[in-house]
């Protein structure tokens, strides 16, 4: 993969999810406010479904990668793209109606079954599993992603602090070939939309992403961790999303051992406590910036260095860092002397 075509992808869907963010914001305003609630961290009503562009541009910017430098035929990119637009479609009518939670989640298991189904028959991570588990764990698991990245889109900037950083990672480890030429250019390309997204998304935000964002980017990004950890990096593939895995799934955990409806809009996410413990947003999501580089470093090394004690040794590193992070948010900050 050459330097020019890094370049042109990124740079595409950097300026068409731009312009179609200035196009679509006026229409948005005016159909698609988020007024707020339980879990909101604004306190007044934004405009959401930016995440229309971001999906859009990544798509569009692919393609005509695709076409123009030929760069890659994988067929597998088309059904990516049907889920992430079944998942966007989903997304925009809870963004404007609501959709109960039962036709939702089936509707987004479709969309992650179509990924699931449609992987090669000797695409394997567990060889030792029977093949229909290893697929069912894949179901489950693609499920489970896609809902954590929509839950964790709660404050601003924060999805941008999250998925730049691991795209961009992505994007090295595919320019140096540890990564097939599909997954690498989706990487490119949603990095290059979330850059172009985040000005609008900057604190205070003027606009949001939405359930029609945060869920096909969800199946976008799993997918591509899932190329990458099929590609025999399964330790860079945990570490690249931890601290999302991390907070997501410990505070899912915690408030099923309350008895809390799960489904229900709520604060209790980690960095939700810490604007709550005397953190601003922008030190929130720095935080989770800077963890993220770190993470993508240590993904590297178990990459490059790649040896069971350096994979042991990176994981717990990162386990360490973001366990960290997360026990800093959930206390109260203390004032600088």
């Amino acid at each position: 993969m050459n330097s020019l075509l890094i370049i042109t992808t990124s740079l595409v869907a950097c300026v068409i999810c731009a312009i179609l963010v200035v196009l679509l914001r006026p229409l948005l305003q005016r159909y698609a406010l988020a007024r707020p609630n339980a879990r909101s961290s604004h306190s007044v009503p934004t405009p959401q479904g930016g995440g229309v562009a971001v999906v859009a541009a990544t798509i569009v910017s692919v393609i005509l990668s695709a076409y123009f430098f030929g760069a890659v035929s994988d067929p597998a990119l088309l059904t990516v793209f049907a889920a992430a637009i079944l998942l966007a479609g989903v997304g925009a009518y809870d963004d404007l109606r609501t959709m109960p939670v039962l036709p939702r989640l089936l509707l987004q298991a479709v969309a992650v079954g179509i990924v699931v189904a449609t992987l090669p028959e000797d695409f394997r991570l567990v060889s030792m599993l029977p093949v229909w588990i290893e697929r069912a764990l894949f179901l489950i698991g693609g499920l489970w992603f896609v809902n954590l990245v929509n839950f964790m889109d709660g404050l601003d900037w924060m999805t941008v602090a999250e998925v730049v950083p691991v795209t961009a990672a992505l994007a090295l480890f595919g320019f140096y070939g540890q990564l097939p030429v599909g997954p690498t250019l989706v990487a490119l390309a949603l990095c290059g939309a979330m850059v172009g997204f985040a000005p609008f998304n900057r604190p205070v935000a003027k606009l949001f992403l939405g359930d029609v964002g945060s869920l096909p980017i969800g199946v976008l990004l799993g997918w591509c961790l899932l190329q990458l950890a099929e590609s025999g990096h399964l330790v860079a593939a945990l570490l690249l999303p931890l601290y999302y895995l991390a907070d997501a799934t410990i505070t899912l955990l915690n408030r099923l051992m309350k008895g809390e409806t799960v489904w229900v809009a709520h604060r209790s996410h980690f960095y939700q406590q810490a604007t709550g413990n005397g953190f601003s947003v922008m030190q929130v999501v720095g935080e989770v910036f800077i963890l993220n580089v770190f993470l993508a470093m240590l993904a590297a090394a178990s990459i490059w260095l790649k040896s069971p004690y350096v994979e042991g040794m990176t994981l717990a590193v990162g386990i360490g860092a973001v366990a960290l992070v997360l026990s800093r948010f959930s206390r109260p900050r203390e004032p600088l002397r």
